[in-house]
């Protein structure tokens, strides 16, 4: 697994902090998910980056990017993204995202065609009943319950996400990655991101119906799915019903399910058959 290069872009009036992967080749920009970071596509990154340049950047409101107050919603990234790139210099870039990344790559396809060549949808982007979201949501409720809190130290905090049963077996790139979230605080350390911006975008992404946009996508398409629950069988990102009715409504999409890999293993666990299917999806 390489190390990204650093750098920084300007979005919709906010600095945008991005990890950068190769230098040369097709761009392809990663979006991450509602309380992760840019370091969560070091082990997909590494796998791709020879021929190609990839850019994971940290949405407004985590990671190293800008925190203003409010602008937590799938149409403030948009915005965002557009900017970025044209800061970047990048015209239509291959936009890839996991979990709200689906989501906001699903609708800058969608609301941008002429700024996006194609889109890769990892474990996210499908309309889900309120029954399966509640379900979800506890899945991801211990993610979502260490924002806010002090911890002594950078190790007790690692101590505690290796405890986490949907991060086995832990790895150096989940390390990276926890680590990189972190700031230092009075009493310790915690998380750099703030709850009550999570609030905000969890309560628009509620509004969102992503299905009203499937249909306005020209570009190619590619589904990855995780097969495997987060704390329970069921509380999946895409049920098949869902990744069906996506495959049936969005012209020239595919789906490849990712066998054994849950909503977090989909990107931190080394996959042939993941690297393979997004190699394969950007040669064309």
């Amino acid at each position: 697994m390489s190390e990204p290069v650093m750098i920084a872009g300007r979005g919709d009036g906010v600095k945008i902090q991005l990890a950068q992967w190769g230098q040369n080749g097709k761009a392809v920009l990663c979006i991450h998910g509602i309380t992760a970071n840019c370091r969560c596509w070091d082990v997909v990154a590494s796998s791709l980056e020879k021929g190609v340049r990839v850019l994971a950047m940290d949405l407004r409101g985590r990671g190293r990017s800008d925190k203003p107050a409010s602008g937590y919603s799938v149409d403030q990234h948009c915005r965002d993204i557009v900017a970025l790139l044209d800061d970047l210099g990048l015209k239509r870039p291959v936009i890839m995202g996991h979990s709200l990344g689906a989501f906001i790559a699903l609708a800058f396809a969608a609301n941008y065609p002429e700024r996006v060549e194609s889109a890769i949808l990892v474990d996210g982007g499908g309309d889900l009943s309120a029954e399966q979201m509640a379900k979800v949501f506890s899945g991801i409720k211990p993610a979502l319950e260490r924002l806010g809190k002090v911890f002594p130290s950078a190790d007790a905090y690692i101590d505690l996400m290796k405890q986490a049963p949907y991060l086995q077996p832990w790895s150096p790139a989940l390390e990276a990655y926890c680590r990189y979230e972190l700031t230092e605080v009075e009493g310790g350390v915690k998380a750099n991101i703030d709850p009550l911006h999570i609030q905000e975008e969890a309560i628009n992404l509620g509004k969102m119906k992503a299905a009203s946009l499937y249909g306005k996508i020209n570009g190619k398409v590619l589904i990855l799915r995780a097969t495997e629950g987060l704390l329970a069988a069921d509380d999946i990102l895409l049920p098949e019903p869902v990744v069906e009715g996506m495959i049936q409504e969005i012209p020239n999409a595919q789906r490849v399910d990712i066998q054994g890999t849950n909503h977090y293993g989909i990107l931190f666990r080394p996959s042939p058959l993941r690297d393979e299917a997004i190699r394969s999806f950007l040669q064309g």
